[in-house]
């Protein structure tokens, strides 16, 4: 679906390097959503032009960019209107504010921790001056990697039996937790759900 202009129903500015940028091209493939992705290499600033900042003066991916000219910013609100406008979201009141429940856990839990450090360690390669701001991420990371750990103890998804936005909001850093430092291997209901997730999820590396 990805890249074919003339049939292109929204065009998304995003960095394949960020797992909020994940969650959002994920949501595209899943609801089939016809889209143009435009490569946006924020480490460059790309997203701090003057051009940009029209679009979202916060200045940050993912972006989302109708037709008609409008943009949406903020990754989970991209993924929930992709998802309703193709009917992807559960019809049961309480299933949806579920979703919206663990959006907003991974927005003020798990993501400032979790995809804080690993862009310290990943990105930045630990520069001095944020070295005890990584170390610091790490107790909030595994506060937030234990009550996924505990919610998933009786139960195969966040929200429902099957995937949902949920999922793919937690699966995107969650995934690559170890490179911020967070190891997994004690956290096993935790390993079967990002194995469920990776076999559902499809496979984004190469569109």
């Amino acid at each position: 679906m990805a890249n074919d202009t003339a049939q292109a129903s929204v065009t998304v500015f995003g960095d394949m390097r960020s797992g909020n940028c994940w969650k959002v091209r994920w949501t595209l493939e899943l609801t089939a959503t016809p889209y143009r992705w435009i490569e946006t290499d924020i480490m460059q600033g790309a997203s701090r032009t003057d051009e940009f900042l029209q679009m979202n003066p916060n200045g940050r991916v993912p972006l989302l960019q109708l037709a008609d000219g409008r943009c949406l910013a903020e990754s989970n609100a991209i993924c929930w209107y992709l998802a309703e406008t193709n009917e992807w979201l559960p019809k049961d009141r309480y299933d949806r504010a579920s979703i919206l429940q663990w959006q907003c856990f991974e927005q003020y839990n798990h993501e400032p921790n979790i995809a804080v450090a690993r862009f310290i360690r990943q990105f930045l390669a630990w520069p001095n001056d944020r070295v005890d701001e990584y170390h610091a991420k790490q107790a909030g990371g595994h506060q937030a990697l234990a009550v996924m750990e505990q919610h998933l103890s009786d139960q195969d998804w966040f929200v429902g039996d099957c995937l949902s936005l949920a999922d793919v909001a937690l699966y995107a850093y969650t995934h690559v937790a170890d490179e911020g430092g967070f190891s997994l291997h004690d956290y096993g209901a935790l390993r079967a759900w990002l194995a469920r997730c990776a076999g559902a999820l499809p496979d984004i590396r190469n569109v």
